[in-house]
């Protein structure tokens, strides 16, 4: 058995480059945003309503958990950025495998600042400017496609397994013979 299953949504090249392209979409924003913000030096706390700008380079997981053992950090990351890739390509429905392509983005342009960024490889910070009022900590354009993206890819496995479901009960029984 191959990595891509016979039942993947991306058994066919559309769906391959259309994940790719966002993928690719998504980690070019996500550093394009960090290096705007980071070249801005914005004031801390710079605020557009509800949303406001602070910088912080978080060495941690999501909201600064394990910000002591970067290294450990980072390997997690890899592994859930390897995770993201190989549900993504054996998903069944297309859009649950774009949405994961959309965490897979996200996981790389947050992977990109544990090795590439100061204090070096896989040491650096993530780069989080975006706060919002009321939450406690601040995340980036690779955070929210990967929240946005998990989020996605659990309803969309969520109605494609129903409408799969339905799709068996209505095989299953036969349909009287027209009378």
């Amino acid at each position: 058995m191959g990595l891509i299953p016979a039942g993947a949504a991306v058994r066919s090249p559309r769906p391959r480059w259309v994940m790719a392209g966002l993928a690719a979409v998504v980690l070019a924003a996500d550093q394009v945003t960090k290096s705007l913000v980071l070249a801005g030096h914005p004031a801390d706390g710079s605020a557009f309503g509800w949303v406001s700008v602070r910088l912080v380079r978080n060495t941690g997981a999501s909201g600064g958990i394990a910000s002591g053992y970067p290294v450990l950090v980072t390997l997690a990351a890899i592994g859930v950025t390897t995770l993201a890739f190989v549900l993504a390509v054996r998903a069944r429905s297309r859009a649950t495998a774009v949405c994961l392509a959309a965490v897979l983005g996200g996981g790389l342009g947050n992977l990109a600042d544990r090795v590439f960024r100061a204090p070096g490889l896989g040491r650096g910070g993530v780069v989080d400017w975006i706060h919002f009022a009321g939450r406690g900590g601040s995340l980036d354009v690779a955070d929210l496609a990967i929240q946005f993206g998990v989020l996605g890819a659990v309803i969309a496995t969520i109605i494609a397994d129903r409408a799969r479901a339905a799709d068996r009960r209505r095989g299953s029984r036969s349909s009287p013979s027209e009378g």
